[in-house]
């Protein structure tokens, strides 16, 4: 499974099953719901912050809700048809459709690295003047709600996987139950830290030394948090995606990526399983950098050269 969403992946097949053992119970669902979610906070929180810079604080939280519009749309009207419509009628087209989302996470991913390798920009970047600040800021909501719907297929494909013998209402509920429940979560967290800085002014405007050092050091802290973020959003990209992937193809029948992969994982987990972890991910990642560049290279270099 990939690496990067493999704690999440396992805890939204337990929501499933607990939404469609009691599906009277939505609130109760719906709470176990939100205590499981933390695992998708790590990839959705660290990629969607990297879509808020460059804006002045008052449009951080608007622009966060049209994420959040995006994220609902997304889900309830875009996924939840679909994965009904595919497992009522064409169960075997999850994978592929699961992997050609894959491959654009890895190429998303691959496109910012090898930008920060020194090759050609594509689209607006921060050190550009930004002439047209409303095309700016719909163009980062769109691709932060582009990278959102691949993220939100591979939870909602896990879900429905888990409860794909429930009658059809019974599915529709859960599915709906998981993907609104998810999305406050993970969106609460992205709020929560693009606007620490702001909590850290107020903090240290008020009386009281501790409220003033803790202020501080909230503030202080921001900027190092965002930096962390930005690359982490990207290696989430790579190693999400390069798991899509590889997991994939181990189901089409083609086994030994994953099986290499799993080989990796287990040799290194002899140094405890955080190391397992880890190295699942970063082969999971390396194989989306490498698909990734690929596919970044054949579309603005070769095809580029060949439209020319």
């Amino acid at each position: 499974m990939p690496s990067g969403l493999v704690a999440l992946l396992d805890d939204v097949a337990m929501i499933a099953k607990v939404a469609a053992a009691s599906v009277d119970d939505l609130g109760a669902a719906a709470a176990k719901a939100g205590s499981k979610a933390a695992g998708v906070v790590v990839d959705d929180a660290a990629v969607t912050p990297g879509y808020l810079t460059a804006f002045t604080p008052d449009r951080e939280l608007p622009i966060i809700w049209q994420i959040v519009k995006g994220s609902l749309r997304n889900k309830l009207l875009i996924l939840l048809p679909a994965a009904l419509a595919i497992s009522q009628f064409a169960p075997w087209a999850m994978t592929p459709l699961l992997m050609i989302g894959g491959l654009f996470l890895c190429y998303e991913g691959a496109e910012k690295v090898l930008e920060k390798l020194g090759g050609d920009h594509h689209g607006e970047v921060l050190g550009d003047a930004i002439t047209d600040l409303t095309e700016f800021e719909r163009e980062r909501v769109s691709g932060a709600v582009r990278t959102d719907l691949i993220l939100s297929a591979e939870i909602m494909a896990i879900a429905l996987a888990e409860v794909a013998t429930e009658p059809l209402v019974s599915r529709a509920l859960i599915l709906a139950l998981v993907g609104v429940v998810i999305t406050i979560v993970v969106y609460g967290a992205v709020a929560l830290i693009v606007k620490l800085d702001d909590i850290g002014l107020h903090l240290a405007k008020k009386p009281g030394a501790a409220n003033q050092k803790l202020g501080e050091m909230l503030v202080n802290a921001m900027p190092k948090v965002l930096a962390v973020l930005s690359p982490l959003g990207t290696a989430a990209m790579l190693w999400v995606g390069g798991g899509i992937l590889l997991h994939g193809t181990h189901e089409l029948g083609w086994h030994w990526p994953s099986d290499l992969a799993h080989g990796v994982q287990h040799a290194a987990e002899a140094a405890g399983g955080a190391a397992g972890w880890l190295a699942y991910a970063v082969s999971s990642a390396l194989v989306g950098l490498g698909l990734g560049a690929a596919i970044a290279l054949l579309l603005h270099k070769v095809l580029k050269r060949k439209a020319h």
